[in-house]
């Protein structure tokens, strides 16, 4: 399985901003991720 960039914690922060209200464009746009893989960390 390959390693991934982020760490487990960042994932969560990411996450936990989406229910806090920011939108998922702008938390995708800060880390440099795609909206796809947000969606793929959320399931």
């Amino acid at each position: 399985m390959k390693k991934s960039r982020f760490t487990e914690s960042q994932i969560v922060f990411a996450l936990k901003q989406s229910e806090t209200g920011v939108k998922i464009e702008e938390i995708c746009r800060k880390m440099g991720i795609s909206e796809a893989t947000f969606y793929n960390w959320k399931k």
